[in-house]
């Protein structure tokens, strides 16, 4: 356990207002959890719906973050094969490891889920929990550095599952990307090594230019009549799926169009109710036999096969981390996230 009783950590009280940098009480773990001392963690999109009180799991005061990476610093008394001082990171679902389908290895949706940054304290913080350890722990290569390990826990992991297990892409195939932020990049480097044909759209030129140097072969910024056309005459009868990776409700019905029959749609992106619910044709949906899925992150025990296609592959997931922080300087990046137009993955750093 650390000496100190305090750490250092981004905290607000109030929905929407301006999170400072507080001295906090270091998290007491349970007998099942381990304490992680953070080394690194990803500032996403779904920390920024959070502060604005679109997630409902969030009880204030609260500390955002839930992509993170670190080292062990203390392990409960019931947590057995994991040691002080090894480099780990987790998904951001948190599974109970026994609901019925936690026993089905469906951990990313464990019906008593717990989500750093949502559920409880998370990693914009010196210290965070992971709870349910010997069902949540991954450890790190040694060859993979934290800022890398912490884009792992929900941008590119959350992209990887998407994919592969529930858009079921495979090589030739066509794919859109609607989004380009971490996980529409990680999604767009992933089908790149699957010999996948991918277009990507975009409002921002820079994520646009990116996106290509990911493996884009098109970019667009709207699916306006001109859009929608160049995407038909590129996939000749549609794309096989699309994704969507960052939550644009307007923009469903247009992908709903573009997919060719018996497509898949996945939905990544967060689209809050709050937002606005979104509506497209069923009638369409019946007709062509598509199917609309969502995706919701992916399982510790997955790690080990995407850890081998990032090696196989050899990925250049840094290409998609365009900028480091300190804790201090995350609440600015936090808090004008929709306006932000510097494309990819902003990481926290902490020694």
């Amino acid at each position: 356990m650390p000496h100190a009783r305090e750490m250092t950590a981004v905290y607000y009280d109030e929905f929407g207002k301006t999170p400072v940098l507080s001295r906090l009480p270091i998290p007491s773990i349970e007998p099942t959890s381990v304490l992680v001392q953070v080394k690194a963690s990803g500032i996403c999109r779904s920390d920024w719906h959070g502060w604005m009180g679109h997630d409902r799991d969030i009880q204030l005061p609260h500390v955002p973050g839930h992509e993170f990476a670190g080292i062990i610093s203390a392990v409960g008394s019931e947590v057995k094969g994991w040691n002080i001082g090894q480099r780990v990171t987790t998904p951001f679902v948190q599974a109970c490891g026994k609901c019925d389908y936690c026993l089905q290895q469906d951990h990313q949706v464990c019906e008593f889920q717990e989500q750093a940054g949502f559920s409880s304290w998370g990693s914009f913080a010196q210290y965070v929990e992971v709870k349910n350890a010997m069902v949540n722990l991954v450890e790190l290569p040694n060859d993979m550095d934290f800022a890398t390990a912490a884009v792992l826990g929900c941008r590119f992991g959350t992209a990887y599952r998407a994919l592969r297990d529930q858009a079921k892409i495979r090589e030739t195939d066509y794919l859109l990307v609607i989004g380009c932020g971490g996980v529409g990049l990680s999604s767009i480097m992933i089908a790149q090594a699957l010999g996948v044909h991918v277009a990507a759209m975009d409002l921002n030129p820079e994520a646009r230019k990116l996106a290509g140097k990911c493996g884009a072969a098109i970019t667009l910024n709207s699916l306006d009549e001109k859009g929608k056309k160049e995407i038909l005459a590129w996939s000749g009868k549609g794309v096989h799926a699309c994704v969507d990776a960052i939550g644009v409700k307007d923009l469903l019905g247009e992908c709903i169009g573009l997919l060719r029959r018996r497509g898949r749609y996945v939905q990544v992106g967060l689209l809050p109710d709050q937002m606005g619910v979104p509506s497209f044709s069923f009638e369409r949906v019946v007709a062509h036999e598509l199917e609309v899925i969502g995706s919701h992150g992916i399982q510790a025990w997955q790690y080990r096969n995407m850890l081998d296609f990032i090696r196989l592959h050899k990925l250049p997931i840094h290409k998609i981390i365009t900028g480091t922080c300190t804790l201090h300087q995350s609440i600015g990046l936090l808090t004008t996230m929709p306006e932000v137009k510097t494309p990819g993955v902003k990481v926290i750093l902490q020694k």
